[in-house]
C-alpha cells in the first residue's frame, strides 16, 4: 500500500501515519517525489479496514494498493526515476554512463594501464574484481585487499570512481572502505543476508540479475536492499541462462524495457557477460542503450589473450576506444548523452 500525502501535510501529519503503521507492526518509508509525498507500507500483513483508518487521518490525500510482490522497487510507489550520485555523476534518468575495466585486477601495471585507457575513451566509472566468485575453487580469485588498494589508486591517478563486487558479509565492510559502488553479483543475487548488510552501508548498491532470475526476483532482490533504507540502488542485466549455446549467456534485452517501465531503479546493460564473445559487445552494447538502458558495463583488458579471467568477453583498449564513439553517436539522440570525463 502507498499512502498519498497532500500538499499541505507537515512533519506531524507525517509522524503520525508512520506512528499508526508501528502499531499495526508495519514499516513506513517515506519519500518526497517531484509533484507529491508518499509513504510506502510494507510488511508481513497490512490489515483489513487500515487504508479507510489512514485516509480519515489528517494530512493523508488517498492510498493506493501495490498487487506487485515489491513495494519500495515498483514504479507505483515512486513514478520518478531514481537518480542514483557517484560524486557529481548521475545514473538513471535517461543518462548513458559507461563501467569499464577488467574482469579481475591481476597487478598495478594492468589496472592502470587499463584504467587509463578507460579514461581517455570517455568511461565514467571504473569497473575491477578484487574478489572473484569463479566455478572452479582452483581458477583465479582475485587479490583480495591488495587489489582493492589498486583500485584506489587507479580511481586517484585518473578521477575515476570505482565499483567492485562484495562476494560475502565478512567482505562487505572491507569493500566498502575503499570502493563508490559495491557490486552484488549474479551468483549473489539471492544472498539475501549479503544484500541487506550491504545495503546497511549506505553505499549505491548494483544488484545483478541472477543467471535464471526471473524478473521479479531480480527485482525483490534489489527490494532487500531496499528494505534497509537505501534508496541508492542499481540493477544490471547480463544475461542469463538458456538453450542456446552459441553464446555464454542470452542478453535479455526485454529485460531493460520490462525493467524500466515496472520499477524506477536505473538498469545498466553488461553486454560482456551477456555474450561472452567480445565481437558480439559492439552491437549488443548499442542495443542495450537503444531499449532503454541507463548505461553500460564492459570488460576491458589490454591484453584478452592473457587475462587471468573472461579474456574471450573483454575487449582490448583499442576496441574500446572504438565502440566509445559508437555510444556517443547513439546515445546523441538520448535526454542525456554520453559526455567525456
Amino acid at each position: 500500500m502507498v499512502i498519498v500525502m497532500k500538499a499541505t501535510a507537515d512533519a506531524a501529519d507525517r509522524a503520525a501515519v508512520l506512528e499508526r503503521l508501528v502499531e499495526c507492526d508495519l514499516k513506513g518509508h517515506p519519500w518526497e517525489g517531484e509533484e507529491r509525498a508518499v509513504i510506502a507500507v510494507v510488511g508481513a500483513k497490512i490489515p483489513e479496514g487500515l487504508s479507510e483508518q489512514v485516509e480519515s487521518m489528517s494530512g493523508v490525500h488517498s492510498t493506493l494498493r501495490i498487487t506487485r510482490p515489491y513495494k519500495l522497487a515498483a514504479r507505483e510507489f515512486q513514478p520518478d526515476d531514481t537518480i542514483v550520485r557517484v560524486g557529481k555523476l548521475e545514473i538513471g534518468g535517461g543518462s548513458a554512463v559507461i563501467m569499464a575495466g577488467p574482469c579481475s585486477v591481476e597487478s598495478e601495471a594492468q589496472i592502470l594501464s587499463t584504467a587509463h585507457a578507460v579514461a581517455a575513451a570517455g568511461a565514467h566509472i571504473l569497473r575491477g574484481g578484487a574478489f572473484k566468485p569463479r566455478t572452479s575453487p582452483y581458477a583465479f580469485r582475485g587479490l583480495g585487499e591488495e587489489g582493492l588498494k589498486l583500485l584506489a589508486l587507479a580511481r586517484e591517478e585518473t578521477g575515476l570512481p570505482f565499483i567492485t563486487e562484495a562476494l560475502n558479509t565478512r567482505d562487505v565492510e572491507l569493500v566498502a572502505r575503499y570502493t563508490d559502488i559495491i557490486q552484488i553479483g549474479a551468483r549473489n543475487m539471492q544472498n539475501f543476508a549479503l544484500l541487506e548488510e550491504a545495503g546497511r552501508t549506505g553505499k549505491p548498491i548494483m544488484v545483478k540479475r541472477g543467471p535464471s532470475a526471473t524478473i521479479e526476483e531480480w527485482l525483490l532482490a534489489a527490494e532487500y536492499v531496499l528494505a534497509t533504507g537505501n534508496r541508492d540502488v542499481i540493477l544490471c542485466e547480463r544475461g542469463i541462462r538458456t538453450y542456446e549455446t552459441a553464446t555464454r549467456n542470452t542478453l535479455d534485452l526485454n529485460a531493460v524495457a520490462v525493467a524500466k517501465r515496472r520499477s524506477h531503479l536505473p538498469v545498466i546493460v553488461d553486454p560482456s557477460h551477456g555474450t561472452g564473445k567480445w565481437y558480439l559487445v559492439q552491437p549488443l552494447a548499442l542495443a542495450g542503450l537503444a531499449v532503454g538502458g541507463d548505461g553500460l558495463m564492459i570488460e576491458v583488458h589490454h591484453d584478452p589473450d592473457r587475462a587471468h579471467s573472461d579474456g574471450p568477453q573483454s575487449l582490448n583498449h583499442e576496441n574500446f576506444a572504438r565502440l566509445m564513439t559508437q555510444v556517443r553517436a547513439i546515445s546523441n539522440t538520448r535526454e542525456k548523452p554520453v559526455e567525456l570525463v
